[in-house]
C-alpha cells in the first residue's frame, strides 16, 4: 500500500472516531491491556531478535535499554493503558458557553485534532503509549518506528490492530504502521492529510523532521536536565534525589545529566554523592571548583554542559549562588526537566518561576517528568516548544476546540449599522449537547 493510500485511510478512519463513544473508546484499550498481558512471552521473544539483531550491530547501550522488552516494561505498558482507560474522556467537553444574545448561543468544545504522524526511535512500549492516547483522544495515528525496533513494532501493531477489528466500534485504520525511509520522506510531504507531527527521538531525527515538512511539530530535542543543589538544601535528601535523578533510569530523557551545587555546601555534600555514585560506577566529569573537592575525576568541558549523554556519566559544576545556576540552566540547558532541592521556600520559588523548562522540580527527582507519573495515562512525548501543548503531553495535548454556534434564525444585519442591536455576552453554565 503506497503512503497516500494510508493517509487517506487514516483520514476517513478519523472522521469516525472523532465520533465514538468513550465507552468504546475505553473497552478498546483494556482489550489491548489484555492481549499485550496475556502475549507477554510472545512479545519479548521477538523483542530479544531485534536486540540481538541490534547487539551484532553494535547500536550504543543506551539505544539497546531503550529497545528491550522484558516482564517489567510489559507491566508498565499495562498499568498505562488501564490508567488511560479510567482517564475522562478529553473530547466534546464545553470549557466556555457564552449567550450572545437571547436564543444565540457560543459553545466552545473540545474535538481531536484529526490525524498525527508519530516517528519514533528506539522503543517499542512508546508505540503502545501514543496509539493508546491516539484512540482516547479521537486521533487517527500513523506510526514510524526505528527499524532497529521492527519486529515488535509490527507485532505490537498487528496486536492492536487485531483487537480493533474484533471489537468492530473503532476502525482498525486508526492505527497503522509504516517501515521504511522513504515512507517517512512521503509522510513529512502529506499537510493534505496530516494534522499533526510527533517526532520522539534524537536531536539530529527532530531537527530533520522540522526542517522537512510544512506540517506543524511537536516535540523536543534532548533532554538536558538539572538538579540544582542549593545551600539550603538537606544533604540527605540531596543524595536521594540526585541518585535517583541519574542511576534510577539513565537512558531516558528526564535523567539528569548536569548536577550544580551551591559553592556553600559543595565540601560536604560532593565526597558522600561521589561515593554514592562510584557504587554505581557512574562516571563523573566537574569543573575546576569541583575537581578541588574531587580531584580523581575527569575535566568537564564545555560540550559536557551541552551534552544528553543516555549513560551512566554525569557533569558536575559548583556554583556561587543561586542566580549563577538559574543562568546555567537557561544557557545550557534544552528546557526540559530541571529541579532545585532547599528548605528555603523564597529560593525554591524564585528557581521555579524563572527556569525556562516545560517541567520544574522543588526537592524530588527529575525522572518523575513524565505522563503516566504525573496521571495523564501516558504520553505521546515531552514538548520544550510553547505553543498548543508543553511537557508530557497526554490527552489534552491532542484535542484541540472547535467552536459551534446555536441560533433561533438570527443574521447579522440586525446588530450593525446605526441602530445595532448590541450583543449580550453573558457567560452561561451550559454545556453541549444541549
Amino acid at each position: 500500500m503506497g503512503m497516500v493510500e494510508v493517509a487517506k485511510r487514516a483520514r476517513t478512519a478519523s472522521l469516525r472516531l472523532a465520533n465514538i463513544k468513550c465507552e468504546d473508546k475505553d473497552r478498546a484499550i483494556l482489550t489491548i491491556a489484555e492481549e499485550i498481558d496475556r502475549e507477554r512471552s510472545r512479545i519479548i521473544e521477538v523483542n530479544n531478535k531485534d536486540v540481538e539483531d541490534s547487539l551484532r550491530k553494535g547500536v550504543a547501550p543506551p539505544l539497546i535499554k531503550r529497545l528491550r522488552l522484558d516482564n517489567s516494561k510489559i507491566d508498565e505498558m499495562v498499568r498505562g493503558l488501564r490508567s488511560l482507560a479510567r482517564l475522562e474522556d478529553p473530547v466534546g467537553r464545553t470549557t466556555l458557553c457564552m449567550e450572545m444574545d437571547e436564543g444565540l448561543e457560543l459553545y466552545k468544545v473540545t474535538c481531536p485534532i484529526g490525524v498525527i504522524g508519530a516517528i519514533f526511535e528506539a522503543r517499542p512500549d512508546a508505540l503502545v503509549q501514543i496509539s493508546s492516547l491516539c484512540l482516547k483522544s479521537g486521533n487517527a495515528v500513523i506510526l514510524k518506528g526505528g527499524v532497529e525496533a521492527s519486529r515488535t513494532n509490527i507485532s505490537l501493531t498487528d496486536l492492536i490492530r487485531d483487537v480493533l477489528r474484533r471489537l468492530g466500534k473503532i476502525p482498525e485504520d486508526s492505527v497503522q504502521l509504516v517501515e521504511t525511509r522513504e515512507d517517512v520522506a512521503e509522510l513529512l510531504k502529506m499537510d493534505d492529510y496530516i494534522d499533526l507531527l510527533i517526532p520522539r527521538g534524537s536531536t539530529n531525527l527532530v531537527k530533520y523532521i522540522k526542517e522537512n515538512s510544512k506540517i506543524p511539530v511537536l516535540g523536543h530535542t534532548e533532554g538536558i536536565c538539572h538538579e540544582y543543589v542549593d545551600e539550603y538544601a538537606d544533604l540527605e535528601m540531596a543524595v536521594n534525589i540526585c541518585y535517583d535523578a541519574k542511576v534510577q533510569y539513565p537512558a531516558v530523557c528526564n535523567a539528569m545529566e548536569t548536577l550544580l551545587v551551591h559553592k556553600n555546601i559543595a565540601e560536604r555534600f560532593l565526597p558522600v554523592m561521589a561515593e554514592k555514585y562510584r557504587q554505581a560506577n557512574v562516571e563523573l566529569r566537574g569543573d575546576p571548583k569541583t575537581r578541588k573537592i574531587l580531584p580523581e575525576i575527569k575535566e568537564a568541558t564545555d560540550e559536557d554542559w551541552r551534552a544528553e549523554y543516555l549513560d551512566l556519566i554525569l557533569s558536575i559544576k559548583v556554583v556561587d549562588s543561586i542566580e549563577e545556576a538559574i543562568e546555567h540552566i537557561n544557557l545550557y540547558g534544552s528546557h526540559h526537566t530541571d529541579g532545585i532541592i532547599t528548605m528555603s521556600e523564597e529560593n525554591a520559588r524564585r528557581f521555579l518561576m524563572e527556569v525556562d523548562s516545560a517541567v520544574v522540580i522543588h526537592n524530588a527527582s527529575t525522572r518523575f517528568s513524565d505522563g503516566y507519573r504525573f496521571g495523564l495515562g501516558a504520553e505521546v512525548g515531552i514538548s520544550t516548544g510553547k505553543i498548543h501543548a508543553r511537557g508530557p503531553v497526554g490527552l489534552e495535548g491532542l484535542v484541540i476546540y472547535k467552536y459551534i454556534v446555536k441560533g433561533s434564525g438570527q443574521v447579522v444585519s440586525k446588530y450593525t449599522g446605526e441602530n445595532a442591536k448590541p450583543f449580550t455576552h453573558r457567560r452561561l453554565s451550559k454545556v453541549w449537547p444541549v
